[in-house]
């Protein structure tokens, strides 16, 4: 029976190995250490040219330690996935975007991370799946259980809008919910080519924009 996507995250994010094993506190640490080692690396550097010595060398554990923890490599980016996507989750979740304000108080945070990072690396979840998409389908899964929690938790505030009467009842949350997403994820990876914002701001411009439309 096939998990649903929207529980793949939830269950691979448990506090084992990948032996089965409840980890001890310390445990967790280290393999939370090795994880987030590997993300950094990861977006700054690419899956591929990130390699194990590099990941060793930047969480500061042996390779027993990280074997103890991760069958492989492939069992390691599995869990940058699912690391990235709680990372980019969390973030949005301090931006319910239930209404117009909110959207663009949004759209001011990720500008300013842009700023912040020179455009460099894009999304931390679209970098991985330009990466690993077309070449790894459970990776491909993982991160299409990300983006997927990430649009619905982008359509649970337009709902609460529509609900509410900001917006009107033929405005679709799901169908505005993806033109959101989509202008992200657009806007990042031409601003990561360019190196300038301009393609963020104006693809989420547009994307609010078509949600004042259906205003009610």
């Amino acid at each position: 029976m096939s998990i649903p996507i929207s529980d793949r995250l939830a269950r691979m994010g448990a506090d084992t190995d990948a032996r089965g094993p409840r980890l001890t506190e310390r445990g967790r640490a280290t393999r939370a250490r090795i994880v987030q080692a590997a993300a950094d690396l990861m977006f700054r550097q690419g899956v591929a040219g990130t390699s194990i010595p590099d990941v060793l060398a930047a969480a500061g554990v042996s390779a027993s330690q990280l074997y103890h923890y991760f069958e492989d490599k492939h069992a390691l980016v599995r869990a940058v996935i699912v690391h990235q996507c709680e990372f980019a989750l969390g973030v949005q979740a301090q931006f319910p975007l239930d209404s117009l304000a909110a959207l663009e108080a949004w759209r001011d945070a990720v500008l300013a991370l842009q700023a912040e990072r020179n455009c460099a690396g894009g999304c931390v979840i679209g970098s991985l799946a330009s990466e690993l998409a077309d070449s790894d389908p459970e990776a491909r899964a993982d991160l299409q259980a990300g983006m997927s929690r990430w649009e619905h938790a982008i359509r649970d505030g337009l709902t609460a809008m529509r609900d509410r009467g900001e917006l009107r009842p033929d405005a679709d949350p799901d169908r505005l919910a993806l033109v959101v997403l989509a202008a992200l994820q657009g806007g990042l990876l031409l601003a990561q080519v360019h190196r300038e914002s301009t393609a963020v701001k104006v693809a989420l411009d547009a994307a609010i924009a078509h949600v004042a439309s259906f205003a009610g």
